[in-house]
């Protein structure tokens, strides 16, 4: 076999091995142990009731997931933080808390399920200017109402040009944990890990004025990867349709 065949062939196991045995985020061994032995002890009761432990084991397994993203470098580009579909588009208020003012910006907010990778990624690259946490209530994290009532984390990302995103984590029905792990005056990198929420929940971004949204409402978007927006694009707000 010639050496660029053998390369290939080495790519192709290593992508393979990576999908189906990802790298797990730091808090995923210890929930998967947990999952195991749990299930060890239902299989020793009734077998059936082992294989649904080992399905749930499975897929605390691929919940924790934490896979390498290929993001994007061009200056201006606002990536997707969370995987999952895009929930909705359009003005709103960003949290009080964060001080950015009483005046509407377009906010994209994007919808994790249990099954979709919950690690969280910075939209774009910047100093964290501002940090807070705000306790609320659980309800589901598909209504609008969730981003005012929800218990939630938020961060202001100011770009090398001056501009300020804001990034909200907001628990949901199931999810019960938001993690956090930056804070005020560190620096990002478009795509830098950040964070995660455990089980299910939601992010927000808040787009600074006259920064238009290129994705559309239903869209798939992907962590680090999908392109929600461009800084320095000049064409109106996107729209798509089922096909």
């Amino acid at each position: 076999m010639s050496d660029a065949k053998s390369s290939e062939l080495k790519s192709i196991q290593i992508g393979w091995r990576d999908y189906l045995l990802p790298p797990l985020h730091p808090e995923g061994p210890g929930f998967v142990a947990v999952f195991a032995l749990v299930t060890l002890v239902l299989w020793w009761l009734w077998h059936f009731l082992g294989l649904i432990g080992l399905a749930l084991t499975v897929w605390c397994f691929y919940f924790f997931r934490d896979p390498d993203r290929m993001t994007p470098t061009r200056s201006g580009l606002v990536v997707s933080p969370a995987d999952g579909a895009v929930q909705m588009i359009g003005p709103a208020v960003p949290p009080a808390e964060l001080g950015m003012g009483p005046t509407p910006l377009t906010r994209v907010s994007v919808f994790m399920s249990v099954f979709d990778c919950h690690v969280n990624r910075a939209p774009i690259g910047g100093a964290i200017i501002k940090e807070e946490y705000s306790p609320g209530k659980f309800i589901n994290a598909t209504l609008d109402k969730a981003s005012e009532d929800n218990e939630r984390q938020s961060i202001v990302i100011r770009t090398e040009a001056g501009k300020d995103f804001a990034v909200v984590q907001i628990a949901g029905l199931v999810a019960r944990r938001i993690r956090c792990d930056v804070r005020e005056g560190q620096r990002l990198v478009t795509g830098q890990r950040f964070g995660m929420i455990r089980f299910g929940s939601r992010l927000d971004v808040y787009l600074p004025q006259g920064v238009v949204p290129l994705v559309a409402v239903g869209q798939k978007a992907v962590a680090g990867e999908t392109v929600l927006a461009d800084i320095n694009a000049t064409e109106g707000p996107r729209e798509g349709e089922v096909r």
